[in-house]
């Protein structure tokens, strides 16, 4: 149960917050999850649906990339309503199982192909160290391009944040 009653219906919002319930049940179809808890903020819901529609629907990230980048930040952050909004999000874009285990497990990457290894070496590098090693950061900007992994690196700040927001609200997955 979340520690605060979630806005989930615009009879929650005074008239002059209409628009703004209007444009994120627009993109999003419904203020659900950590946007009921975002409501409570005039204006901040909207701006970062914006910023997390930017990354989900104009990143040149493959959903399986996007996706597998999220699940990391999700096993990182213990992040429990993330993984659970996500795992079959990953699963239907076509993620494999064997990473899926892995993020789940906190296990052994090497054994991945070299873009799922990589993405999960480079959340895990940034959540824990705040910091990417060089060669990682080189061979990702190789194979793709910067543009890549600045939408990579957004990503995974866009869902460190809505994970820290359901984290401290206590917002949990259905069973």
């Amino acid at each position: 149960m979340p520690r605060i009653k979630l806005i989930t219906d615009k009879a929650d919002v005074p008239a002059d917050r209409h628009a703004e319930f209007d444009t994120i049940v627009e993109t999003l179809h419904r203020v659900g999850g950590p946007f009921g808890i975002l409501m409570h903020s005039p204006g901040l819901a909207q701006k970062v649906m914006e910023s997390g529609a930017h990354v989900r629907l104009k990143s040149t990230l493959k959903p399986t990339e996007r996706e597998l980048t999220i699940l990391a930040v999700a096993r990182e952050k213990d992040a429990a309503y993330e993984w659970a909004s996500h795992v079959d999000t990953g699963r239907k874009a076509g993620m494999r199982e064997e990473a899926i285990e892995a993020v789940r497990h906190r296990g052994d990457v090497s054994a991945l192909e070299a873009d799922e290894r990589d993405i999960v070496t480079y959340v895990r590098q940034l959540l824990q160290t705040n910091k990417v090693e060089q060669s990682l950061f080189d061979d990702l900007v190789s194979r793709h391009d910067v543009r890549w992994l600045v939408e990579l690196t957004a990503t995974i700040g866009q869902y460190q944040y809505i994970s820290a927001i359901n984290d401290a609200f206590d917002l949990q997955p259905a069973p």
